[in-house]
């Protein structure tokens, strides 16, 4: 049986097969901050159990804290040999402040690098409607 496209559809006229979407997704826009080689990933995360533990730690207290918008508490924690670098974006300065504090006082001072970015727009970020752009107060030259 298929609809008036051509598409397969089982008895109850439910396509059957990915044809059915006139609109494919598209998946293949890379994000720009992971470009550059240089920058940490999720996948240079560490294979210790120290490092397994410390970005479990922050990860942990910054889900747990419900002054963090969404956008604060998605953001990438990597632990690589107990350095600990925090990438993304989020709502404020405060926000900014509070995670790398918030790190620092798990993984100690000195090993946390805050890439954090301020998103700025003029709507409300707690919806995450639009965030058009991004400033990046770190000055980081070298990532380890």
């Amino acid at each position: 049986m298929t609809d008036t496209n051509g598409v397969p559809e089982d008895t109850n006229g439910i396509a059957t097969n990915a044809m059915a979407s006139t609109n494919a997704a598209d998946n293949s826009g890379i994000n720009v901050r992971d470009r550059d080689t240089n920058n940490l990933t999720p996948g240079d995360q560490g294979t210790t159990q120290s490092d397994i533990d410390i970005t479990q730690r922050i990860r942990k207290q910054l889900v747990m804290n419900t002054d963090y918008s969404v956008d604060a508490k998605n953001i990438k924690i990597i632990t690589a040999n107990g350095k600990v670098t925090l990438r993304g974006p989020v709502n404020s300065d405060n926000e900014k402040s509070g995670i790398e504090t918030l790190a620092q006082n798990i993984a100690g001072n000195g090993n946390v690098d805050d890439q954090l970015e301020v998103a700025t727009n003029s709507t409300d970020m707690s919806t995450n409607v639009s965030a058009t752009t991004t400033t990046n107060s770190s000055e980081n030259s070298t990532n380890q």
